[in-house]
């Protein structure tokens, strides 16, 4: 940006403490929904994730200034949107992880970035430019040193799992770069509650069928606690913060730290899980932030 138009290059300290606080809050992420569904059946537990984040924002609205509802004449944006945003990201997400791991989930979303760039660009919507293609391509690259670090056994993993995450990454790549104008609207708290409500929607007349609540009980307190975590810290305050940052910057400037995931995720895991950090972590994650830097400019 030049300076006539009143724009820096550099993100405001706000968005960027909201796009690193989700960051981090994802790397928590991919660890407990892989915990939770080692006790807990997926299409169950993502069931319940969905329909109690959608009671929390209820609340939280009703508590706040402002409109409960979006207009009426969006609604059926809303239902669709909030079927990408539910079923589909969320209940890919969680699927896949029973059957992979939650390294492959925090690498598979660092293609996100790619993804919102591309589409933003082919709706017109950002323009094409070198050093968001490089920046872009460096942190990726970097992502890649941190997967065949660990060898291309590690990298090629539980394919089935490895699909239905890809799915949910597809999902989220049209979320970030679909949300963007009604964040911009409605702010990035009402935009996150209304979609996971209108997600919630569909899930309503499944529940009883699905829900496994005695077994859920029944299960260990990790499994509980993850559950917690993904409805209280992901579900709302991960989404509110993604779609908060996407109110106030273009979407692949926000896009690009999904690189970040997969460092975060290494580092969560060694810090919880005693897992080694490795010199593709090193090398990687300097490539990543290295990309993210130049994606910024």
């Amino acid at each position: 940006m030049t300076p006539a138009s009143g724009r820096t290059n550099a993100l405001p300290l706000p968005v960027l403490a909201a796009v690193l606080g989700q960051t981090v809050i994802s790397a928590g992420t991919h660890l407990a929904a892989r915990r939770a569904t080692q006790d807990v059946d997926a299409i169950s537990l993502v069931t319940m994730r969905i329909l109690l984040s959608a009671l929390g924002y209820v609340a939280l609205l009703s508590a706040l200034k402002g409109p409960l509802l979006p207009p009426r004449a969006t609604w059926r944006w809303w239902l669709g949107f909030g079927f990408l945003a539910g079923p589909i990201n969320q209940g890919f997400f969680v699927y896949g992880l029973s059957r992979s791991k939650a390294s492959h989930a925090a690498l598979l979303y660092a293609l996100t970035p790619v993804g919102v760039y591309l589409l933003s660009a082919l709706r017109g919507r950002e323009r094409v430019t070198a050093a968001r293609l490089v920046g872009i391509g460096v942190a990726f690259g970097g992502v890649v040193v941190l997967l065949l670090g660990r060898g291309l056994g590690e990298a090629l993993g539980p394919l089935v799992g490895d699909l239905f995450i890809l799915g949910a990454v597809v999902a989220w790549v049209f979320w970030t770069a679909e949300s963007r104008p009604m964040a911009i609207e409605h702010g990035g708290l009402r935009t996150a509650g209304w979609s996971l409500v209108a997600g919630a929607l569909w899930c309503v007349p499944l529940a009883p069928f699905v829900v496994q609540l005695d077994a859920f009980l029944a299960a260990p307190a990790a499994a509980q606690l993850s559950l917690g975590y993904l409805v209280i810290l992901t579900s709302m305050g991960s989404y509110a913060l993604w779609n908060y940052a996407l109110s106030r910057t273009e979407a692949s400037r926000v896009a690009v730290f999904a690189n970040l995931q997969p460092v975060a995720t290494a580092v969560a895991a060694w810090a919880l899980l005693d897992e080694p950090i490795g010199w593709e972590l090193v090398v990687g994650g300097g490539l990543v932030l290295l990309g993210v830097r130049l994606a910024q400019r």
